[in-house]
């Protein structure tokens, strides 16, 4: 089969032997072709035009520009995209972050060759691979108020602290500093003109902020 009736992917990972793991067996797939790989988003995005990728497997944690900044940016520039994060952190908080801007599922570094290539066909079918502890936070994200007052940030970090979380804690699932953390909820009470801690998971809660 030529290259041209094939589907175009291209792998964004910093680790080289994951990278060419992906892409042999990508390529022993007749209907797949590995266009291009890179280490880091910044190539990545200027090799778009040049590569065309209908499918981009992309890493979270990258030298310089983020995942989560490069499929945002990559999603501008080439809406029909389909990127399928690859990642070690099967249910975080930042794989949710790649899934809201703009990722369309994901893979676990320790996805075995079959898993991989299933989910590639499932994204090309229009599916979206994911695991249900994710596909729930999606879901649940989609039903809060459209017209909260909160930023998206702080709207995570009531969640963390309807959770019971401390403020150090919030402050490094975020991978934020405890005084961010603080100036957040100090927002968040002013926002929701509250003054504790319950007030304010009482009226979030109340106007499904949360």
């Amino acid at each position: 089969m030529s290259n041209f009736f094939r589907t175009r992917i291209t792998i964004v990972e910093d680790n080289q032997a994951v990278r060419e793991g992906f892409a042999l067996i990508i390529n022993s797939i007749n209907k797949y072709y590995v266009v291009n790989t890179y280490e880091n988003c910044e190539d990545a995005i200027k090799g778009l035009n040049k590569d065309k990728p209908e499918i981009i497997l992309m890493d979270l944690e990258l030298p310089g520009m983020s995942g989560i900044e490069g499929i945002s940016k990559i999603k501008k520039l080439i809406p029909s995209v389909r990127i399928v994060v690859n990642t070690v952190y099967e249910n975080s908080d930042l794989v949710f972050q790649a899934l809201c801007a703009g990722a369309e599922g994901y893979i676990t570094k320790n996805t075995n060759h079959t898993e991989l290539l299933e989910a590639i066909d499932e994204v090309i079918q229009g599916g979206a691979p994911m695991s249900t502890k994710i596909a729930s936070m999606v879901v649940h994200s989609f039903q809060k108020n459209p017209n909260s007052p909160l930023s998206p940030r702080e709207t995570q970090v009531l969640e963390l602290l309807a959770k019971g979380k401390s403020y150090s804690i919030i402050a490094t699932e975020l991978f934020i500093t405890k005084e961010t953390a603080k100036s957040h909820i100090k927002n968040i009470y002013s926002k929701l003109q509250v003054n504790s801690k319950s007030e304010a998971i009482a009226k979030a809660t109340q106007d499904k902020l949360i």
